[in-house]
Parts: structure tokens; C-alpha cells; sequence
């Protein structure tokens, strides 16, 4: 007797199938599927032709992202209980679509950023692309998670190739020591999480965030309170990690500096998006009866957070050697504590999900310029491996227009015109802690707001200063005088994808800003 004879006489197992919805999970399965594609194929081509691997790999971004664009009437859902077509595992919702696009195009920036640097550094194309697809694929499925299983699954498949390509320069220390150091904490953290979970599911009997955030309203036993309480405070210490939140951040600037430049763009952004997203579910799906305990818990959160970020990035000196991505991650520290505000202002309001868009909307113009200003940063490496904040003095007599770009990104950054989208972007989660009552958050954010101001507009000044010749040199003249190395095509891509992406948003505020207006969960 066949399977659909089977099924139409009335067997029991009728009542379990589901049908699975290949269209809603198509972002995260393309990048998957290419990502074996590229290993498959790294065992076949030849090593004159391992370039063609990242392309393939940018297509693969490319044709995810675009994938997208059938999902924009949202709603979509897929692995739902049986009898319960609310209570999913996937749901592509406008949340959803948006972080998942956030994930997919900061991936494909970072590929392109990527390709010419394999070539220099001699890295391994295969292992590489397969690793960042790897990543991008478990990021794209975060954010659609609505379980704690497939939550914590997709955190994993983002995080643990990400340890394999932060420690990818073989024998060199700075790159195993950031790998040795990211790969521990994040353990760690997984630890607490699961730990976390457990606890969760042996309080509710769920897995599912609809059906925890339902339970936890109404637990039976003092006994499970106590256990679930446990169980969301070692969940949001395990996110805090995740996010870089202070005192959790310490991994920070050494994996930032020891890791490939290209991967170090990827995890402030895409890392940080990943952060989030799980972040934001947990809390406003999953623990919303818990309010009370986390929106003040991540309020102060969020102001150490941008307090730690920006005092150390006071600290990066361009008279001292420092080094200009250590003062990149520093920078991204802080500006996590500004993401972390709307989250916090979530547990204060009646609409967390209006709340969260103001988090969503600072995400997607930070994620544009912090990988603009990474892109300058691997051009300046081309020719200044140490990458030091001093390199970049006089950039602007040597390659004008990259200077320009760093000096709008670093402004969009500080939030001062003519970045008018980083401008508007501060203005929205500011607004976010004024309208839920947060007025000493609002205030200890304008603070570091301000002192931010110091160290971006410093190096923004470094851009235009006059470079020093070294002592007793003689200036050289004539058609020699100024020689510059070509720039490979695909970082002027990105370069020019990112200043484009900057400028477009200043311009038009409203394409991410709507965001902060929208109930997005």
C-alpha cells in the first residue's frame, strides 16, 4: 500500500506531518547550501582557481538576500505543533526579515572584503567560505527562531565557525591568542545559557516562547517561580555575553585585533545583530511577565556598557601607536550600549515590540557605516599592516575620496551632520528612554554621546592632517613622487556599497526610521 493510501485511510500519522514551508526558510537554506558547494568543491579545483570559490560564495550571499523579496507580505510560518498553528518553531515575520536581511548583506560586504585578503595573507579559500557561510546561515536562522531549542541551535552554528575563522592565520600568535579568547567566553556563556534553559523548560514543560511567556504567567508552584526566575536571569547573563554587553565585553578588543580584519567587521556587526535578535526574543516573546526584572537589569546594562566602550576608546591615542581597529572595537562596545536601550525601554512600555524597532533602526545604519569604516581600514592595512591610527595621517593627500568616505562614516558614527542618519538614529533611542520613563538612562547616554564626540572627531581630524616626514628625510618629486598601489575591485565594491548605503540613508532617514515606528513582533 503506498504512503498517500496510507495517509488517506486515516493512519495515525496523518495527524503528524507537516508540510514544510521551503519558501520562508529559503535565506538561511541558500546560504547553507552553497556553503557545501564551496567545500565540495574546494577538494576540485585547482589552486590557480581557488579565487573563483569566493565569488561563488558572493553569489550564494546575494541569491539568500534576494530571496527575501518573496517574504515581504510576511506572516509566513513553518514547523508548528500539530494542532496548534500559532506555536511554530520558524516564523518570518517583519522582525525577521529585517535581521535577516542586516545578516545576509553585512555577510556579503564582508565577503567582499575578504577576497583579496585570502590572496595576501595565504589563507585557505575553502575552509574559509565554507566557514563563513556556515556562519551567516546559523545568523540568518536566529532571528526566525520562536523556540528555545532552535534558538539556542542557531547560536551555536553562527558562533562556533566564527571561533575557527577569528584563530584562521595559522601561526600567528595575536590570531590563536583572539580565537583561545573568544572561543572561552563564548563557552562559557553557552554554559549559562543552557543552564538557563533547562531551567525554563523543567519550570514550563515548553520549549516554545509563546507557550514559556504563557506558562510563566501562570506557574502553579513557588518552587517552579523560583526555578524559572533562575532560569531567565542565567538566559540574559548568557545574551550578555553574546552582545558584549559590560562586564561581559573583555573578549572584545583582543579578538577583534587578532583576527582577520574582514572577520573582525563580521563580528561587530553581524555578531552583534545575532546578539540582539536573541536578545529581543527572549524577553519581549518569551519573558514578558518578567518585565520588571529585566528592563532595569538591561538598562543598567546598557549604561555600563557605553560607559566602559567610550572611556576606553578615549584611551586609543594616535601619539601612542595604538592600534586603529582596537579603537574600532572599543567604539563598538559603546555603541552596544546605545542597542541595548531600546531593549531595556521594552520592559517599561506597553508595545515592547514598537520599542524594539528603535534597536532595529540603530542596527541597520550602524551596520552600514562599521563595515564602511572596516573597508577603509583593510584598504589602509594593504599598505600599513599594523594599522595604526597614526597611518591614517594625511590619507586625505594620498587617496582623497577613501578619506572622505572613513570621515562620513566616523561621523555618522558620532551622529553629527553631514551623517544625518546616525544623527536621526541616536534621536530615536533617546526618544525610546524619554518615553518609557527612563530619564537617568537618557542623561548617562547624552554623556557618552558626547564623549564619543572626542575620539571620533580626533581621527576624523587625523584624515586631513599633513603627514610628518621622518627625520632627515628628503621629500621625493616628480611623477614618483606619490606612488599608490591599485586598489583590488572588490574592496572598492565595498567601499563603495557602504559610502553609498550611508549616504542614501542621510538622505532618506525614513527607509530605516519607519522601523522605530512599527510594531515589528
Amino acid at each position: 500500500m503506498s504512503p498517500t493510501i496510507l495517509l488517506a485511510a486515516g493512519n495515525p500519522l496523518a495527524s503528524m506531518a507537516q508540510s514544510v514551508d521551503w519558501l520562508a526558510i529559503a535565506p538561511p537554506t541558500i546560504a547553507a547550501a552553497v556553503a557545501l558547494v564551496v567545500l565540495v568543491a574546494d577538494l576540485f579545483v585547482p589552486a590557480a582557481r581557488k579565487p573563483l570559490l569566493g565569488w561563488v560564495a558572493i553569489a550564494g550571499l546575494a541569491a539568500a538576500a534576494l530571496s527575501l523579496l518573496p517574504l515581504l507580505d510576511g506572516g509566513r510560518r513553518t514547523f508548528c505543533l500539530t494542532g496548534h498553528p500559532t506555536v511554530c518553531s520558524y516564523v518570518a515575520d517583519p522582525f525577521t526579515l529585517v535581521i535577516q536581511f542586516l545578516v545576509l548583506a553585512g555577510a556579503l560586504l564582508t565577503a567582499l572584503l575578504s577576497v583579496d585578503i585570502l590572496k595576501d595573507h595565504d589563507l585557505p579559500a575553502g575552509e574559509y567560505w565554507f566557514l563563513l557561510l556556515s556562519s551567516a546561515a546559523g545568523a540568518a536562522l536566529l532571528p526566525a527562531s520562536r523556540d528555545l531549542a532552535t534558538l539556542v541551535i542557531a547560536l551555536e552554528v553562527a558562533s562556533l565557525p566564527a571561533f575557527a575563522l577569528v584563530g584562521l592565520r595559522r601561526g600567528d600568535r595575536l590570531s590563536s591568542e583572539a580565537a583561545l579568547k573568544f572561543f572561552l567566553s563564548s563557552v562559557a556563556a553557552t554554559a549559562v545559557m543552557l543552564l538557563g534553559v533547562s531551567f525554563l523548560y523543567a519550570a514550563t514543560g515548553s520549549l516554545h516562547l509563546s507557550r514559556v511567556a504563557h506558562t510563566l504567567n501562570h506557574l502553579p508552584d513557588p518552587r517552579l517561580a523560583t526555578l524559572a526566575s533562575a532560569g531567565v536571569a542565567l538566559s540574559l547573563v548568557g545574551f550578555a555575553f553574546k552582545t558584549a554587553a559590560a562586564p561581559f565585553h573583555f573578549w572584545v578588543p583582543d579578538t577583534y585585533v587578532g583576527a582577520p580584519l574582514p572577520i573582525a567587521a563580521y563580528l561587530s556587526v553581524i555578531g552583534k545583530a545575532v546578539g540582539f535578535s536573541g536578545l529581543i526574543l527572549i524577553t519581549v516573546e518569551g519573558f514578558p511577565s518578567y518585565a520588571d526584572v529585566w528592563g532595569p537589569a538591561l538598562a543598567v546594562l546598557a549604561a555600563l556598557t557605553m560607559t566602559v566602550g567610550n572611556v576606553a576608546a578615549l584611551r586609543q591615542d594616535p601619539h601612542r601607536a595604538h592600534s586603529a581597529v582596537r579603537l574600532l572595537a572599543w567604539s563598538s562596545v559603546g555603541q552596544a550600549g546605545y542597542l541595548l536601550v531600546p531593549i531595556a525601554a521594552a520592559g517599561y512600555v506597553d508595545n515592547p515590540g514598537r520599542a524594539i524597532g528603535s534597536t532595529v533602526a540603530y542596527a541597520l545604519m550602524y551596520g552600514a557605516v562599521n563595515l564602511g569604516a572596516f573597508a577603509i581600514a583593510a584598504l589602509v592595512a594593504r599598505s600599513s599592516p599594523a594599522n595604526r591610527i597614526a597611518d591614517y595621517q594625511g590619507l586625505y593627500a594620498r587617496r582623497p575620496l577613501a578619506a572622505l568616505a572613513l570621515g562620513f562614516f566616523l561621523l555618522c558614527l558620532a551622529g553629527l551632520p553631514p551623517g544625518i542618519i546616525g544623527l536621526f538614529a541616536k534621536v530615536t533611542v533617546f526618544s525610546a528612554a524619554v518615553d518609557a520613563g527612563l530619564a537617568w538612562l537618557a542623561v548617562v547616554m547624552a554623556v557618552n554621546v558626547v564623549i564619543a564626540l572626542y575620539y571620533y572627531l580626533q581621527w576624523t581630524a587625523v584624515l586631513f592632517r599633513g603627514a610628518e616626514p621622518a627625520a632627515g628625510a628628503v621629500a621625493p618629486e616628480g611623477p614618483e613622487a606619490a606612488p599608490r598601489a591599485a586598489v583590488p575591485a572588490a574592496l572598492t565594491t565595498a567601499i563603495a556599497l557602504a559610502a553609498v548605503l550611508g549616504i542614501v540613508l542621510s538622505g532618506a532617514p525614513q527607509l530605516v526610521l519607519r522601523f522605530a515606528s512599527e510594531s515589528l513582533l
